[in-house]
């Protein structure tokens, strides 16, 4: 046969379907096969709908504002808190930016919180994370007004989640959910597994999958056989923070797979918790790194400072 293909004909049946021989040094890499969740352009769509709503509580004489608290120079900070404000503004919802030196008492920086949380023209109140050395974002957190925590992570909001009556959601999981809502998997019933067990992302993302009636499993660096419970699942939720550690081939072939990684090579690169190209060869639908729950964390970050906002317009 021509082009290096060969087929072979059994008695009685109908012959194989060719198989290609590869050249010598060449190897055969699977075809991507899953839909890829674009957050980039889903985060796009959320920030036009938004920037509709700001009008509208504009003309009701209700300004969205974000106060945006950033103590020292991290750079991956910085880059976090430009891209937030950047997206603020193309919503229409003002900003109100503090930065502060790494040098910030833990008594200077309650002071602020105490200000910001007086301050009428504030709906939300973000601190970047992680503090310098020296702050304790474990004491500072919940003195936030729980009715301007739009990253949704005071521990009063964690409890209403929880109890299936969430006042703000954190923003991570909220995008998660928008995600997997624009994979079209029905949540219940499904058997689904979260790898992490941050207060920030793990423990809100079961609660959320819980509350959606989905059949939840929570792994962690004690799991015995982490490769078996994920091979079970139809939806892999991967937030541990290890680059590639879920494997593409414990992936059940058509599961959808949402990576909350962002880990950053040598050499710059970025990659997710999930080793995306074989993963994206057995999945149904699967999240980029970069693109994908990135940009959905800031767009959730938005509709909560907004719903903020709604909620002082009916006081």
């Amino acid at each position: 046969m021509q082009g290096g293909l060969r087929a072979k004909a059994r008695p009685g049946c109908a012959p194989d379907p060719p198989t290609r021989v590869p050249a010598p040094g060449h190897v055969i890499r699977p075809a991507m096969s899953a839909k890829i969740l674009d957050g980039k352009a889903l985060a796009a769509r959320i920030k036009d709908k938004l920037a509709v709503e700001v009008d509208e509580l504009r003309a009701r004489g209700v300004e969205p504002g974000l106060a945006v608290v950033l103590v020292g120079e991290d750079p991956a900070s910085q880059i976090y808190v430009r891209n937030k404000t950047a997206f603020c503004a193309k919503a229409g919802i003002r900003t109100f930016d503090h930065r502060l030196p790494a040098t910030t008492s833990q008594a200077e920086l309650l002071a602020l919180v105490a200000k910001l949380n007086a301050d009428p023209a504030v709906d939300g109140i973000l601190i970047q994370l992680p503090l310098p050395p020296g702050l304790d974002a474990r004491e500072i957190l919940p003195t936030v007004d729980p009715r301007k925590d739009v990253d949704g992570i005071h521990p009063d909001n964690l409890g209403h989640l929880v109890m299936g009556e969430p006042r703000f959601v954190a923003c991570t999981p909220f995008g998660v959910m928008k995600l997997i809502e624009e994979s079209g998997l029905a949540l219940a019933g499904v058997n689904a597994v979260v790898v992490g067990r941050s207060s920030m992302v793990g423990k809100p993302m079961a609660a959320l999958l819980t509350n959606a009636d989905a059949t939840v499993t929570v792994c962690h660096s004690k799991t015995r056989d982490l490769a078996a419970v994920v091979s079970r699942a139809d939806l892999v939720v991967a937030a541990v923070g290890r680059p590639e550690m879920i494997r593409g081939d414990w992936i059940k072939p058509g599961a959808v797979v949402i990576d909350v990684g962002i880990n950053r090579r040598d050499d710059g690169k970025l990659l997710g918790d999930v080793e995306f190209a074989p993963a994206a060869a057995r999945a149904s639908a699967i999240t980029p790194v970069p693109g994908g729950v990135g940009p959905m964390t800031i767009a959730m970050l938005l509709v909560n400072t907004v719903t903020a906002a709604k909620r002082r317009a009916e006081r």
